[in-house]
């Protein structure tokens, strides 16, 4: 019984990707809504976490989500990803007007260390949801101290993976993201019990 209930609460590099990729489609797609990227008709309510998500529903922007998600999740469960950044531009300027960093950052975990690519951790998933839900509000709670968007924008998501990590095909190396008169909030972070995720939010004030 004991052993059992081990490997059920034993959470592997693999199903720690698998949580992290699952917050970042859930809270890029809720950053979308709240920022108001995209009219709010164009999202469908969910349940996640305890708390109603909106997601987009336009097939452009999941099967985009989808295609990076999946990139993200095979490098993440080989820890070569230090960062994911989702980038707001205003479509007509092309300047930078918000970065939603999302930085990643390798556990140990509690068990046997001797082999970096069988780490696992013990960490109740209802304990990393909880801490998942808490990220999640702070990110709808923004709305009501970042600057109003009042432009057409567009976004882009960028993986910052750890050097000499091997690009697939029709992926581009990218230059860094820059804000004129940046402001940088951080919100809560998580942990898997292998991977440490800080959300942090950078923003272009207001002139």
């Amino acid at each position: 019984m004991s052993t059992a209930q081990a490997t059920k609460n034993c959470i592997t590099l693999k199903g720690s990707a698998q949580i992290i990729v699952e917050y970042l489609k859930y809270g890029i797609n809720s950053i979308l809504f709240q920022r108001g990227i995209y009219p709010a008709e164009n999202f469908d309510s969910t349940q996640q976490y305890g708390l109603t998500i909106l997601m987009s529903k336009d097939p452009k922007i999941t099967t985009f989500l989808q295609n990076v998600l999946s990139q993200t999740e095979e490098w993440l469960a080989k820890n070569m990803i230090s960062k994911i950044s989702m980038v707001i531009t205003n479509a007509h300027s092309k300047e930078v007007l918000e970065c939603w960093d999302f930085k990643m950052q390798a556990e140990l975990g509690d068990g046997d260390t001797s082999d970096p690519a069988k780490l696992t951790s013990t960490k109740e998933l209802s304990r990393i949801q909880n801490e998942i839900r808490d990220v999640m509000r702070q990110i709808s709670a923004t709305v009501s101290y970042l600057p109003l968007l009042d432009c057409i924008c567009t976004f882009d998501v960028m993986i910052h993976t750890l050097k000499n990590t091997e690009l697939p095909a029709k992926w581009d190396e990218t230059g860094a993201i820059i804000i004129q008169n940046a402001q940088t909030v951080q919100l809560r972070s998580f942990s898997t019990g292998l991977q440490k995720v800080d959300t942090v939010v950078n923003f272009k004030m207001s002139s």
